[in-house]
């Protein structure tokens, strides 16, 4: 089975004179999907992006961390987890090479709260099982690694 994911991006950061030198342009974006809010992007403050608006960098490690959720959930189903509260903070490591660059390596933290003493173990056991289910996981060519910690409780 294959799925199509279809979007619009429109640059803003023409400031009038175009990409006619490296600092006469914003990096401003703005990403449009159909019945979905509109989202505000650019560049890395590094790379003269504005701080206030989701850069691509951020946006892949988001991804991997919701892709993460989302499949644990379903891996907590599949094992009767009960699941009742799930966070994260994920990191992303990013090397730049010359004008480029690549990840190294995203860490996620993810601090799971689950219902019964007695589903501690399996809680932790299936973010294996989930970190393979991912489909953004599957599709990167850098680890995705899990440190979770669960607790007990409503």
């Amino acid at each position: 089975m294959e799925h199509t994911y279809a979007l619009d991006l429109e640059w803003q950061g023409n400031r009038g004179s175009g990409t006619s030198g490296y600092r006469d342009y914003a990096r401003d974006v703005v990403l449009r999907a159909a019945g979905k809010p509109a989202l505000e992007g650019s560049a890395d403050p590094t790379f003269r992006g504005d701080a206030s608006r989701w850069n691509p960098e951020e946006l892949l490690v988001a991804a991997l961390a919701q892709c993460h959720l989302l499949s644990y959930l379903h891996m907590a189903v599949t094992h009767g987890v009960v699941v009742t509260s799930y966070a994260d903070s994920p990191v992303g490591t990013m090397a730049q090479q010359g004008i480029g660059g690549h990840f190294t390596r995203v860490l996620l933290r993810p601090v799971v709260t689950v219902a019964d003493e007695s589903q501690v173990e399996v809680a932790l056991r299936i973010h294996r099982e989930a970190g393979e289910a991912c489909f953004i996981a599957s599709s990167v060519n850098f680890p995705v690694e899990h440190e979770p910690t669960v607790h007990v409780g409503p």
